[in-house]
């Protein structure tokens, strides 16, 4: 698997996983408290920057690729050159 697709899979499950933990601490009332309104907000902005990571890595799937660029020729540089000196 490449780089990007391990970044790209690691990524959607952080967001998961932060999604589901600020919804247990809703749900099991936690996030009412201090320390669980700190753990929202710490889940809660680590979802959002793994968030913003994959909406530039699809924003960049989706442009379309450059073109390559052409090989320089060789046989023109190769004529240029001085013949070698015998002694």
């Amino acid at each position: 698997m490449s780089d990007r697709g391990f970044l790209f899979l690691f990524s959607v499950l952080t967001v998961v996983a932060a999604a589901a933990t600020v919804a247990y601490l809703v749900a099991t009332g936690q996030a009412a408290t201090v320390d669980g309104l700190f753990l929202t907000l710490t889940a809660l902005l680590l979802a959002v920057g793994f968030a913003m990571y994959l909406a530039y890595l699809i924003g960049r799937a989706r442009q379309p690729a450059k073109p390559a660029a052409p090989a320089p020729k060789a046989a023109a540089s190769s004529a240029e050159k001085p013949a070698a000196v015998q002694s």
